[in-house]
């Protein structure tokens, strides 16, 4: 049974998928040095906010995994044939992303790219009953404001100086 598109084995695999990278993000991030040394504590050790991530997403991969499971008990129930694991969606997100992180990032302003990034996603994932002017313009809020906090956030707070 396919619910709007989600199948049981695209959630668990990519439950699985999240999962790994999230733990894979943990272990990285309590190996890194912790300058306890120069009187760093929990809180300002370098691999403190990255392992808090981890931790968040291999949390909701094991959420995906769940409901992988639960949609496929009800997919063998009906007996419906199964929905492909990668499709064009998949296709087009991997796309985009590595156009975005390998060939963007450093070579233009973060902020332009960034904006560009996610009002391009959105736009190619807003709803399709929605009319093209509210997509434009709902594409372009979400890029314009995403840039802008992550920019604010992490140069004025975190003070990351971004690529």
């Amino acid at each position: 049974m396919s619910e709007g598109g989600k199948t049981a084995r695209s959630d668990l695999w990519g439950g699985a998928a999240w999962m790994g990278f999230g733990l894979l993000i943990v272990g990285a991030s309590w190996r890194m040095d912790r300058y306890e040394n120069m009187g760093a504590v929990l809180y300002t050790m370098p691999g403190f906010v990255p392992g808090m991530f981890g931790i968040v997403i291999a949390l909701l991969g094991l959420v995906l995994i769940l409901r992988g499971w639960r949609l496929q008990v009800r997919e063998t129930a009906s007996d419906d044939t199964p929905q492909p694991l990668f499709n064009a969606r998949v296709l087009i997100t991997l796309s985009l992303s590595l156009v975005y992180a390998g060939l963007l990032i450093g070579r233009a302003p973060f902020w332009l790219v960034t904006a560009l990034y996610v009002t391009a996603f959105v736009a190619l994932y807003a709803p399709e009953t929605h009319t093209r002017m509210r997509r434009a313009v709902v594409s372009i809020a979400a890029g314009v404001i995403t840039s802008a906090v992550v920019t604010l956030v992490f140069q004025h707070i975190f003070l990351v100086r971004l690529p």
